[in-house]
């Protein structure tokens, strides 16, 4: 039976982690800091955690025993929203890339200071609460056409310039979104960054890189001479296209 909501809303974590110390550890750190925490050790013990409990957001190790974390990340995406953080030890950026396009919304590299992780699991609700509210108030947005191409906000995938359906992930389709949203300005990766992830860039993270060089394939196949995303010297990124949207 699921536990019922307490009376005033607490935010409550999951973390899973096969490392019982890791577990521990950060249990005790979040509940002396305001929040409710639950523990599993691999995926089954998540899923089952799920089912049985009321969670806002999950943190999720990348390294498990059985599914791994990535894995979990994807199985989860595809039938809810629920916020993830991915535990990861490996710190080059295409690992992070991978991560967010499994789903997961940031990422802390181990090793790390719980106070960093609070951080972030702060600034991800917020995000997802502020985005509840646009969603909110702005419902009849249904579909931004851009450079020929339409990006469907309901079915969250890309129709290209020949009426191709392109997926994407969930860091591509936000990553885009963020870029329509903006048109014909140029975003800085510290803003692009803080968009995202509502926190700055580090001088060694790269990460930003890749994920506009991922979007470029899924918009313009050309990432050598793009012409819709385009990179400006030393500033950063602009969408360089009008937009037009739908409404019901």
């Amino acid at each position: 039976m699921a536990d019922l909501a307490p009376p005033e809303h607490i935010t409550q974590v999951l973390i899973v982690d096969d490392d019982h110390d890791i577990r521990t550890l950060l249990s005790e750190f979040l509940e002396r800091n305001g929040l409710r925490v639950f523990q599993a050790g691999d995926g089954v013990a998540m899923w089952d955690a799920l089912e049985s409990r009321r969670v806002d957001l999950v943190v999720l190790d990348l390294n498990l025993p059985g599914d791994d974390g990535l894995s979990l990340c994807r199985q989860l995406r595809a039938n809810s929203t629920l916020p993830v953080i991915m535990l990861t030890a490996k710190t080059s950026p295409i690992d992070r890339v991978v991560g967010l396009e499994s789903g997961a919304d940031d990422y802390v590299c181990k090793p790390f200071e719980p106070l960093e992780l609070l951080s972030r699991i702060r600034s991800v609700l917020r995000r997802v609460h502020a985005g509840h509210e646009i969603e909110n108030t702005n419902q009849e947005v249904t579909r931004i056409h851009f450079a020929g191409r339409i990006l469907d906000l309901t079915a969250r995938h890309l129709v290209n310039e020949n009426g191709v359906i392109v997926s994407l992930s969930g860091a591509e389709f936000r990553l885009l979104r963020i870029f329509l949203e903006h048109p014909n300005r140029v975003l800085s990766r510290d803003q692009l960054m803080d968009l995202i992830h509502g926190r700055d860039t580090t001088p060694f993270d790269r990460s930003i890189d890749l994920q506009v060089s991922r979007l470029r394939q899924r918009v313009e196949g050309d990432t050598k001479s793009p012409t819709i995303i385009k990179t400006v010297r030393n500033e950063g990124y602009v969408l360089s296209a009008s937009v037009k949207v739908d409404r019901n």
